[in-house]
């Protein structure tokens, strides 16, 4: 007879020990316990047994790794349940058993599709999705290929689309029906992409990239997709925003959020780590850069300040190397022709520079062969001659750096603990090497590829869990969902709505309890102002100023130009600057605003104006004529992106589309 005088550790965690557990989903259960116990500890009726059970955490951690201490365990908990348990201490069996597990999820989870919101991480050179399993791992879906990312390319042939690695692959020999790097296009004018006498907007070429994802996903999961969140840059403004919102839409998808892309990484980052830190989360992508300021806190994630730009990425590293691969040409062979000059060429010679460019990661050189007007040359590149090359550019990431570490100093932040790398570019060791000389620490990676698309979907899985609480806590106040304010709700009604939640999905309570407790805040990417006469003359008055923390909510009051105006127009535009008054000029114009106006009224006739950025980055306006108390209707119509009606004939003219 076994016997135990200490809490046996299955039942403690309340885990079957039929079941083959595996190390690492034993430390994942370990952790929302010890979430779930820290938070009991606090109450001061159960305050004994808590801390006790925290106080087993390291007893607990050493059975686990031990596949024998286990058994025991396992055999212990058996003889207390009358269950048999069969051996797991055959590592081959433990990983049929984890990979049975895994692929069941859907027979076995309660969760369903209503219940799972997807992560996408929408970029300019390679997109990934994801979602939150039911053990509470974010975990990537790979495509039909087998691969963990999408090339986001896109190439027309007739009524087909196909994206991805082939569309890539044969990108230089049908470069008139190939398009790639859209994002760095999205929500601005004049880009269309022009096929066979029609033209296709950024939003259409990025719904198609994200309807291969999906359905590729869906494949794969079994699950229908609806609901997703979606990334952007954190410098995205309002425009760049809502296109990346419009293309989820042309999809066919709900678009649950758009948030921003290190917020992302520092989310699944954070869902890891236990100790209070500042983070500075440096973004190098295929096209775009952000530089964030993050500070983790009690579980909670609040984003301090953002920088970066948004035509700045891999893909301008690559530019630097056709560039030299072209001039070593002409200087090797003696020609004066340009191989720029050539549209084939210049297609071989950006798909050399990328391999170049990820092969010299790992080795000191590499020989790259050249072929144009009939002359083939190979050149040799070293990674010293590509870092000198490329020096400038990653000059221009630290000194954005620099000024988002300056701000941040502002906002009370003397220093950083971490250095977190995202993006597939931050690969490049001259990365690492050129923060840690600049800013005294190691830099660490952080899943560079996939963190996004893993911090959105554990996003997801937060919206969609608070969804349920506010529909159990409406349920127990008799009240309706949109009235529940989760703050104002005594926290007995909160725990126990989390409790029924977590029974209806399968899910562990004290994952539940970390991920709805978890309070994540962001600031604005830029600052929002209108047009207005400021001592006669015209001026930006910025309502919301960047980094500001949102959602923001901010009145300003205006007068009538003249006596009886019937209505106002309002030239919105979003800009950098940090000053309430700022040059027209210098902002971008991001859209228009019309106030109605009631008759009669006076010059100088007070108007309130309201301008409202919510945790998304999206802007809101709202308007107060106040001599009558009358609301002003208002029309907010982004410049350069589609409308409504565009966006349902876009949809419509998909119909028979088949995607590969």
């Amino acid at each position: 007879m076994i016997e135990q005088s200490r809490p046996n550790f299955f039942l403690l965690l309340e885990l079957d020990p039929k079941t083959p557990w595996s190390e690492s989903e034993f430390q994942q259960f370990l952790k929302h316990k010890k979430a779930e116990w820290t938070k009991k500890s606090k109450n001061t009726k159960y305050r004994a047994k808590y801390v006790a059970y925290l106080d087993m955490v390291s007893n607990i951690q050493e059975v686990i790794k031990n596949p024998n201490s286990r058994q025991i365990e396992a055999n212990y908990a058996n003889q207390q349940t009358n269950k048999k348990v069969e051996e797991i201490n055959d590592p081959t069996q433990l990983e049929q058993s984890t990979n049975h597990i895994q692929s069941t999820i859907k027979e076995e989870s309660k969760m369903s599709e209503k219940n799972v919101i997807f992560g996408i991480d929408l970029g300019t050179t390679y997109s990934c999705i994801a979602y939150v399993d039911q053990y509470g791992r974010p975990t990537v879906i790979t495509n039909m290929e087998g691969d963990r990312t999408t090339p986001s390319v896109v190439q027309f042939n007739g009524e087909e689309r196909i994206v991805g690695k082939e569309a890539k692959d044969s990108s230089m020999l049908e470069p008139d029906n190939t398009v790639d790097m859209v994002k760095r296009f999205m929500g601005k004018e004049g880009f269309n992409f022009e096929h066979e006498g029609k033209s296709y907007p950024p939003e259409e070429i990025s719904s198609y990239i994200l309807r291969k994802m999906v359905e590729d996903a869906q494949q794969q999961t079994g699950l229908t997709i609806t609901d997703v969140v979606i990334t952007c840059p954190a410098y995205f403004g309002i425009p760049e925003r809502d296109a990346t919102k419009f293309a989820g839409e042309i999809a066919g998808l709900n678009v649950r959020s758009i948030i921003n892309e290190p917020t992302a990484a520092a989310i699944f980052y954070g869902v890891n780590e236990e100790a209070d830190q500042t983070v500075l989360v440096y973004d190098l992508g295929g096209g775009t850069f952000d530089i964030t300021v993050i500070k983790i806190e009690g579980g909670n994630i609040t984003v301090i300040c953002t920088n970066g730009d948004d035509d700045l990425g891999g893909k301008n590293w690559d530019e630097k190397i056709v560039t030299y691969l072209a001039q070593q040409w002409q200087e090797e062979t003696g020609s004066s022709e340009d191989p720029l000059d050539s549209p084939e060429t210049l297609q071989d010679l950006y798909v050399s520079a990328e391999k170049a460019k990820k092969t010299l990661t790992s080795k000191t050189e590499t020989s790259i062969l050249v072929f144009h007007e009939m002359q083939r040359q190979k050149i040799t590149l070293t990674r010293e001659i590509f870092d000198e090359l490329t020096e400038s550019l990653l000059t221009n990431t630290i000194e954005l750096t620099n000024i988002a570490i300056a701000e941040a100093k502002k906002r009370g932040i003397e220093d950083f603990d971490q250095i977190l790398m995202v993006g597939g570019s931050t690969k490049m060791p001259q990365v690492a090497r050129r923060l840690q000389e600049q800013f005294g620490k190691e830099p660490k990676f952080c899943e560079p590829d996939e963190a996004v698309a893993k911090g959105a979907a554990v996003y997801g899985h937060k919206l969609m869990l608070d969804q349920e609480i506010i529909i159990k806590i409406s349920e127990e106040l008799g009240v309706k969902p949109e009235e529940v304010k989760i703050e104002d709700v005594e926290q007995e009604i909160v725990e126990k709505a989390q409790g029924n939640v977590a029974d209806d999905l399968g899910l562990q309570l004290g994952a539940v309890q970390t991920a709805t407790d978890t309070k994540i805040t962001n600031v604005a990417s830029k600052s929002f102002g209108i047009k207005a006469f400021v001592k006669n003359e015209e001026k930006l008055v910025n309502l919301i100023i960047q980094n500001d923390t949102v959602p923001a909510d901010v009145t300003q009051r205006f007068g009538t130009a003249e006596a009886n105006q019937t209505s106002v127009e309002l030239i919105i535009a979003e800009n950098r600057s940090t000053d309430q008054y700022y040059e027209l000029s210098s902002s971008q114009e991001i859209g228009q605003a019309e106030i109605t106006l009631p008759p009669g009224l006076p010059q100088g006739t007070p108007i309130d104006v309201t301008f409202k950025v919510d945790e998304q980055g999206m802007l809101n306006m709202y308007a107060k004529e106040l001599s009558t108390g009358r609301d002003a209707t208002i029309t907010i119509k982004t410049e350069g992106g589609i409308t409504e009606e565009e966006k349902e004939e876009i949809k419509a003219r998909q119909t028979g589309l088949v995607f590969s």
